[in-house]
C-alpha cells in the first residue's frame, strides 16, 4: 500500500485528484498507477483501470486472479465492475469512498472469488485526498 501512496502522491503533483494503484503478482509489482483523467482528458482513467490494463499486458492475460490491487481509495462502481471481468483474487483499499464506492451498491458487484481488505493506510490515504480537495476549493 506504501507503493500505491507514492502513485497517489504523483496524481496530487500532477494535479490529479491523488489515488494510487498497484497490482502485486507472485510477489513482484507488475503495475504502478495513478490516476490520469485530467492528464488524458478521460473521465475512464482512474487508477485501477490503468492499472488493469498494465497488468493485463505485463501478463500477456485479461485475468488476474492471482494477482492483488491495492488502491488508496475504495473503487468506484466501474473500477469495481473492471475488477469483476478480471477476476482479481485481491482488493486492497485504504479510504473508504462515502460519495461513489462500490460498497453503496448493495448487490454484489465484486467476482465471487475476489477478497477485499479495507482501511489499510486509511489516514494516509484520507489525509492526501482532503489536502487534494482543499487545495482544489482555495483556488
Amino acid at each position: 500500500m506504501k507503493e500505491a501512496l507514492k502513485e497517489a502522491q504523483k496524481a496530487f503533483d500532477k494535479d490529479e485528484v491523488p489515488v494510487g494503484a498497484v497490482i502485486v503478482c507472485k510477489n513482484q509489482i507488475i503495475a504502478r498507477t495513478h490516476n490520469l483523467t485530467e492528464t488524458l482528458t478521460d473521465v475512464t482513467a482512474h487508477a485501477e483501470m490503468q492499472a488493469f490494463t498494465a497488468a493485463s499486458g505485463f501478463i500477456g492475460g485479461k485475468y488476474l486472479k492471482d494477482c492483488t490491487l491495492y488502491v488508496t481509495l475504495e473503487p468506484c462502481l466501474m473500477c469495481a465492475g473492471a475488477a469483476f471481468w478480471t477476476q482479481i483474487g485481491k482488493i486492497v483499499y485504504g479510504a473508504s469512498d462515502e460519495k461513489r464506492g462500490y460498497s453503496l451498491v448493495k448487490k454484489p458487484v465484486l467476482h465471487p472469488s475476489t477478497q477485499i481488505s479495507s482501511g489499510v493506510l486509511e489516514e494516509e490515504s484520507k489525509q492526501l485526498l482532503q489536502e487534494f480537495f482543499l487545495k482544489i476549493r482555495e483556488n
